[in-house]
């Protein structure tokens, strides 16, 4: 087992993977900027390294600083968390090339799964559905591109290569526009990620978003942990997320879950990983793989009973999957809703003193958050303050658990999402089951 981690992250999932390295008995190092000393986990870590003024670029994206509170401290790994550097393969490479251990996949894994086209031509190779498209960079043979673009069937999505966040992509309905909309999105995506390349697919209009978590152990071993609803969005932003899916017949469900540990075996993939797919018509569309533990992971765990950073933290420690996917079995319904720092309304980020924070309880609940009353949300980061959660044996009684705990749920003396939450869960069509990912965009236009 790995003697101590460096948590390179910050807030609920710093907090979070130092409570799962105290149950294994792995000493802990927060690593934190100037203004996050006063972080929940930089309190309860077995030693704290600053790292850096507030700014991100100069802190947590700091490459050679976080190297450096590796070696001062004599730490055997480092946990990346998600967000900030835990998807970027060069400091993954950096730190096994310093001798450390990166808790995630390969530097190479992250690469070629960063890269859209690169993961798509994996995944269609494996088996794994994809959605209709040029399977490939869009090159300068405009008179290609219009046959292909016309083969697929309008509407059509141009998507940069190195994209994410909902940024380097662009719908486009009819030919006449198709050329002078691929120039915009590449211009965009070479600004914005550094890369240019671009690739057409079919565009869906009424999808929803469901994943996949699997685990890989490195050694071409895989398992599958179910699927989750994420279709409710804001601006391609999850807001509250659910698991299992709704509505997926069993036959559909089983195809997709062999396809991914197919895929995931190929690759000898290692530890916590999610395969992102558009779900439409019954039918599964790849879109993306995310290398990493995912925010929404709490609700995979309430319904297999596995820890999954427990699993990233064996697997690094060269410790095989502790569960064979037969002693696998999903039970009941859960939900997450995110809670956030910012205007209800008008989504603005609102940070502040906490004056008071009470979290709900009971049966079934969950709240995982770094914060406390009297904690100082600063403005320099992601906004997400808390992820509530709530466990059913069924899917209404897990919604039922969600409405109570958000009644319960205290936050003064900043302004929060809750509101929104509280109106979401109580929403006819969404506890129907299966909305859409423009769903949530639709009911705030509305």
């Amino acid at each position: 087992m790995l003697e101590k981690v460096v948590i390179a992250n910050r807030g609920e999932i710093a907090l979070r993977i130092l409570r799962a390295c105290k149950e294994l008995g792995i000493k802990t190092v927060a690593v934190h900027s100037t203004v996050d000393r006063d972080l929940m986990h930089v309190r309860l870590a077995d030693e704290s390294v600053c790292i850096g003024p507030p700014s991100a670029t100069q802190s947590y994206l700091n490459i050679p600083s976080l190297v450096s509170a590796m070696e001062v401290t004599d730490a055997d790994a480092v946990h990346p968390g998600y967000g900030f550097l835990a998807e970027n393969a060069d400091f993954a490479e950096q730190v096994e090339k310093s001798g450390f251990i990166f808790i995630g996949p390969t530097a190479e894994t992250i690469r070629m799964m960063g890269d859209k086209v690169s993961a798509i031509d994996v995944m269609r190779k494996a088996g794994v559905p994809t959605v209709p498209g040029s399977n490939g960079p869009i090159d300068d043979n405009n008179k290609r591109t219009l046959a292909l673009a016309k083969e697929i069937g309008y509407p059509v999505i141009i998507k940069a290569a190195a994209g994410g966040g909902g940024r380097g992509m662009r719908v486009v309905h009819n030919e006449a526009a198709l050329l002078k909309a691929i120039y915009v999105t590449q211009s965009e995506a070479k600004s914005f990620f550094g890369n240019g390349i671009v690739y057409l697919e079919k565009f869906l209009e009424n999808p929803r978003h469901v994943e996949i978590q699997v685990i890989g152990d490195g050694q071409g071993n895989a398992i599958y942990l179910g699927d989750r609803d994420c279709s409710l969005q804001r601006r391609h932003q999850k807001v509250l997320e659910e698991a299992p899916a709704p509505g997926i017949p069993d036959a559909v469900r089983e195809e997709v879950k062999n396809t991914c540990i197919k895929a995931c075996k190929v690759m000898k993939y290692r530890g916590a990983g999610t395969l992102e797919f558009l779900y439409q018509d019954e039918r599964f569309y790849f879109i993306e793989m995310n290398t990493r533990v995912q925010v929404e992971h709490p609700v995979t765990e309430m319904v297999t009973g596995i820890d999954i950073v427990r699993e990233q933290l064996r697997i690094a420690s060269g410790l095989p999957l502790s569960v064979a996917q037969e002693n696998i079995n999903l039970r009941g319904h859960s939900f997450e809703c995110r809670i956030n720092a910012e205007d209800p309304v008008t989504f603005l980020p609102c940070p502040g003193k906490i004056k008071l924070f009470h979290a709900p309880g009971g049966p079934g609940v969950r709240v995982d958050s770094h914060m406390y009353s009297g904690y100082t949300v600063p403005p320099y980061y992601d906004s997400l303050i808390a992820k509530l959660i709530t466990y059913g044996e069924t899917r209404a009684q897990a919604l039922t658990r969600m409405q109570i705990a958000l009644d319960e749920l205290l936050i003064d003396g900043i302004r929060t999402n809750i509101p929104l939450h509280r109106e979401l869960v109580r929403d006819a069509e969404f506890r129907k089951g299966g909305v859409n990912i423009h769903y949530l965009e639709h009911k705030l236009k509305s």
